[in-house]
């Protein structure tokens, strides 16, 4: 009967029915924008919410509850935080209103009225700012939210909250808490709201305040950077990014959380990079006071982002700390890389992830606080393994320099490797390893040149193949490879610079930057190619050599490779395959 009630059927006692919980009202102001619309959609799925979608305009509202999935109640209705918004929450009635509007850098004259209006109105709340000195002001209201029992927590938000979480994992063990950084590369494709962009340009060429060994100073928003390459252990890399100064609110939190620290930096690293490099010049002309502001160019520069939208659909975010575990310097780095249209949700996540645990029944402390202290790593990982996101930690300190190349590299999933494959890998001095192989080459002259430049081996089946392992001076591995008394040597490092946590690969004039990669599932090792160089000149990715090789372990338990070389204008040059064993 689908739970009805239906005349002259016998109804029993009220009591003996249990009584479906009410679920929790959920008011998401700007619940439609790109915040708050992601925020509910990582929601629409939780039966136990009620999704309360406001705005300005209810068709807007109405419209965009039709495009969520079933689950959670929803309804729209118009809600201008620049109104009676007391009024409002009365009428309403929300457990808890979040805020994912902004600028919150451009609040006005009454920036913290909803804060004001939702603690007389005893409904706890949430904001996604990302401006410092909004989340810094929160805490005025500290005591009044606790005489109320209300809870405020501002800046719920990947800045500070994701940050915040990472460095307490990174920290741990540590005596001391040097130096952190964190960098947030979005995806070229993910789409940029106006009010992100217009916080943006308030502080573009303008001074901000940031500790810088052991001094607070003033540094140039969107001028000041540096670069970083994202790379979660076992994970192809992001490419090698520029990051510039951002104005969040870590810069002041993240001092007051670690008080040993004496640098703390925030960037954000945007692509296209040739936008950003605009971006930029931009800004130095706003520092030397030739532009006063590039506040009014936020519409120009929304439009330009989210139309000029070239470069692989990934995105990423890296945190690093320095400082002493063991008496000895360390300095430890957490990596995420988002694909596709994942990434643009984990600012929404730390909210959901607090809004979780109110909907399992958990209350928060009341008072009003930056919400830095609220969400662990633990938090986002059933977030992280519903997307398409990868996470992992490297620690660079003097126990890891002495490790091999591939163990150094591949940091914690070096551990995912099955064992013939770490055996192969695992040189701390010479090893040699034999076995059979099958060799293709290519057709045509320019294929033939190729391998000729690079020393490839000729064509055969049931080829007999030797690999000599050996270390340089330098500390590089490198492999001689015979196949059936053709050579072929490559040496192989750590990179740096614009190959930071690649291998550098070199086969006589040509340099490969390669990117290792281990699957979760099976432990199969892949080398792909990120750039490459001739003479030591880099060359265009798109002119260089494609494809890669995997190394895994067949039936009867033994190391196998396989290897495939092309490039784009020839074709194949080379494949070999075959299988490894160490000599006796």
């Amino acid at each position: 009967m689908g739970g009805r009630t239906t005349r002259g059927l016998h109804r029993p006692e009220a009591s003996l029915v249990p009584r479906r919980p009410k679920p929790l009202k959920i008011l998401i102001v700007g619940g439609y924008g790109t915040f708050g619309g992601r925020l509910a959609r990582l929601l629409a799925h939780d039966a136990r919410a009620h999704l309360i979608i406001s705005g300005r305009s209810l068709a807007k509202g109405e419209a965009f509850c039709r495009t969520l999935p079933e689950g959670a109640e929803r309804s729209a209705l118009v809600f201008d935080r620049q109104g009676d918004v007391e009024a409002g929450l009365k009428a309403i009635a929300p457990h808890v209103v979040v805020d994912a509007t902004g600028p919150f850098q451009a609040y006005g004259d009454d920036p913290y009225r909803l804060v004001r209006a939702a603690i007389a109105t005893g409904v706890d709340y949430l904001d996604l700012a990302d401006g410092s000195a909004f989340v810094e002001g929160v805490s005025a209201f500290d005591a009044e939210a606790k005489a109320r029992g209300v809870t405020v927590l501002s800046g719920v938000s990947t800045v500070p909250v994701l940050t915040a979480a990472a460095v307490r994992r990174l920290a741990a063990g540590m005596e001391r808490v040097d130096a952190m950084a964190a960098g947030i590369a979005p995806s070229p494709r993910a789409g940029v709201g106006l009010n992100v962009i217009r916080a943006i340009t308030a502080y573009a060429g303008k001074p901000v305040r940031v500790l810088r060994d052991g001094q607070w100073v003033e540094a140039t928003g969107i001028v000041d950077g540096g670069r970083f390459t994202i790379a979660p252990p076992g994970v192809f890399p992001l490419n090698h990014l520029r990051f510039t100064l951002v104005d969040t609110p870590d810069l002041t939190i993240m001092p007051r959380l670690w008080p040993s620290l004496r640098t703390v930096w925030i960037g954000a690293g945007p692509t296209p990079e040739l936008l950003q490099t605009l971006l930029i010049g931009l800004s130095r002309l706003v520092r030397i006071g030739l532009i006063p502001t590039l506040e009014p160019l936020s519409p120009l520069f929304h439009r330009v982002l989210n139309v000029l939208r070239w470069g692989a659909n990934r995105g990423g975010m890296f945190v690093t700390v320095r400082g002493v575990a063991g008496g000895e310097p360390v300095e430890r780095s957490w990596h995420l890389i988002a694909e596709g249209s994942d990434g643009p949700m984990i600012p929404s996540m730390p909210a959901v992830a607090l809004l979780k645990r109110r909907l399992d029944g958990e209350r928060f402390e009341p008072g009003a606080r930056a919400s830095t202290r609220e969400v662990e790593l633990e938090d986002y990982q059933p977030l992280f393994d519903a997307h398409a996101i990868s996470t992992g930690i490297r620690e660079a300190s003097r126990t890891t320099a002495a490790q091999p190349l591939y163990r150094r590299l591949l940091d914690e999933a070096w551990d995912r490797l099955p064992e013939p494959v770490r055996d192969l890998h695992d040189l701390n001095g010479s090893a040699v390893f034999e076995g059979r192989c099958e060799v293709e080459r290519g057709s045509g002259p320019l294929a033939a040149l190729a391998a000729l430049i690079m020393g490839l081996p000729k064509a055969g089946r049931d080829v007999p193949v030797r690999v000599e392992f050996g270390i340089d001076g330098d500390g590089a591995e490198v492999w001689r490879r015979s196949f059936d008394g053709k050579a072929l040597v490559s040496v192989q490092a750590e990179g740096s610079g614009l190959s930071q946590w690649l291998i550098d690969e070199r086969f006589g004039p040509i340099t490969l930057g390669l990117g290792i990669v281990v699957s979760p599932d099976s432990g199969r090792l892949s080398v792909l190619l990120r750039r490459w160089s001739l003479f030591g000149l880099p060359i265009p990715r798109f002119l260089g050599p494609r494809g890669g090789g995997s190394e895994f372990v067949d039936d009867e338990g033994r190391f196998r490779f396989d290897v495939d070389l092309g490039f784009a204008l020839i074709g194949r040059i080379v494949r070999y395959s075959g299988w490894l064993k160490r000599a006796a």
